[in-house]
């Protein structure tokens, strides 16, 4: 007898005699006419799925680790059709190979296969087929969408402003407002991307998934021409049959205007490559990261607020590099001289050693006071009622007694660790006020010790927050 696993999988171009109730029947049918035993906990299904990419399907992945596995606790997977298993002959190859290897035999129950090299050219057979199968069904579902497009219909999820109901675009009325508001922004007041976006997340508009606007969002609606009944698809433009509530003058007006002549001040340059103060900068608004957005002729940079640039943070937190680089240097050299990071990290004031001595003098002494009532009770002096509530006095002195012998010692390596921790500020002062240093060793250095650099635009203050270990 041999124990077997049961892999079941319905794709959305299943027919119903194929359901997982079938198959699932069916193959505990065939397993009990050929003395295999299925437990439950071995019954695969992936439903819903395409066959064409192994990777894609949870439980067939679980089902082939299991197999290969040291424990190997089945010796055959049953299928309903080898289609089941896979329907990319590679894939169906590689697989049945692995599982080859571990001993492990898969089966088809409508499709049986005789021994010897027949039976591989057979079963190689069934595996083109349901290949040519699986590639016939994509290009006939490609040919279908492509002849929807033709039609006007429309093959994907309508824009913000409309919903699907029975294959058609209906118009959503409120959604349908912010995009008539986005378009007279922009053709009307010439707001730009960036400051539409800003402005409908202040007011508290949401997008078709329910998030905030960023510039390409509101780009994306200002060029859609699904707004005036053009419906596009893999390059194919057919007029839609739907009701429409952008006009077409409107549209093209917003076509013919120059994002650049809307945009107030420089625009933002596309740089990649990484500053020392990368990643560090935080906006005191929003919590987000500062970064790079502009470069002057001289090579200084200028930071500000990413959530800003995207139009999800209200306040403007730009600073140039040549008024942030003397201020963190500044910082860290009041830390370095003065010995002090009080107000980033917060040090209880070390008491000496003697207190720590007079603790751990005190707990001996309650040792010797357990003992003692220990012998009163023995010699008769105490009741054990008696001995018990003294015992329960004894306790919670010397529970509170080692609780602040605790706190002294994580004190004195606190006050420790605050000289190592200034030492590696300075170390990392030095670096980066070096002018023969890289931006890429003063960005570890400043990493070392600085967890993050928060700036505050309104009061025009910085705030660096150390790492408390080192």
């Amino acid at each position: 007898m041999r124990i077997g696993a049961l892999y079941i999988r319905v794709s959305t171009d299943d027919q119903v005699e194929y359901s997982p109730e079938a198959q699932i029947r069916l193959g505990l049918e065939y397993a009990k006419k050929n003395n295999i035993i299925i437990p439950k906990e071995f019954i695969f299904q992936d439903d819903g799925i395409s066959g064409r990419k192994a990777s894609n399907r949870p439980d067939f992945q679980k089902m082939i680790t299991l197999a290969k596995s040291e424990e190997h606790p089945f010796d055959v997977i049953i299928v309903w059709k080898f289609s089941r298993f896979a329907r990319n002959q590679e894939e169906s190859i590689v697989y049945k190979n692995l599982l080859k290897k571990s001993d492990v035999e898969v089966v088809s129950i409508s499709e049986p296969i005789p021994d010897g090299f027949i039976g591989e050219l057979v079963q190689r057979i069934f595996e083109w087929m349901d290949e040519y199968y699986s590639i016939n069904l994509s290009q006939e579902v490609l040919r279908g969408m492509t002849q929807r497009a033709m039609k006007g219909q429309y093959n994907t999820a309508p824009p913000l402003g409309y919903k699907m109901e029975k294959g058609i675009p209906v118009i959503i009325p409120e959604q349908a407002e912010i995009v008539k508001k986005i378009f007279h922004m922009y053709v009307n007041e010439r707001l730009s991307f960036f400051d539409i976006a800003k402005k409908l997340n202040m007011l508290g508009y949401k997008t078709k998934r329910n998030g905030k606007f960023q510039n390409r969002t509101v780009a994306y609606i200002i060029r859609n021409e699904f707004y005036i009944g053009k419906v596009i698809w893999n390059k194919i433009k057919q007029q839609g049959n739907y009701e429409t509530f952008i006009s077409e003058k409107l549209f093209n007006q917003a076509q013919t205007i120059d994002i650049s002549t809307t945009r107030k001040g420089k625009s933002r340059p596309s740089s990649t490559y990484k500053h020392w103060l990368s990643g560090i900068l935080v906006c005191s608004s929003c919590g987000g990261r500062l970064v790079r957005s502009y470069i002057n002729k001289n090579g200084l940079s200028s930071f500000q607020c990413t959530a800003y640039n995207h139009g999800s943070c209200s306040t403007s937190h730009m600073i140039s590099e040549s008024r942030l680089t003397p201020a963190i240097l500044d910082g860290l050299k009041k830390v370095t001289d003065g010995g002090n990071i009080a107000y980033t990290i917060n040090y209880t004031v070390n008491k000496g050693d003697s207190e720590r001595k007079q603790l751990a003098k005190k707990i001996n002494n309650i040792k010797t006071k357990e003992e003692r009532i220990k012998e009163a009770y023995r010699d008769g002096i105490d009741t054990l009622e008696e001995y018990k509530a003294n015992k329960e006095i004894l306790a919670t002195e010397k529970k509170t007694l080692v609780e602040l012998l605790e706190k002294y010692t994580e004190n004195k390596k606190s006050d420790e660790n605050k000289h190592s921790i200034i030492s590696s500020i300075k170390s990392a002062y030095d670096i980066i006020s070096s002018s023969k240093t890289t931006d890429t060793q003063k960005h570890e250095a400043l990493c070392s010790v600085v967890e993050k650099i928060v700036y505050d635009k309104k009061n025009d203050t910085l705030s660096i927050y150390f790492y408390l270990n080192n």
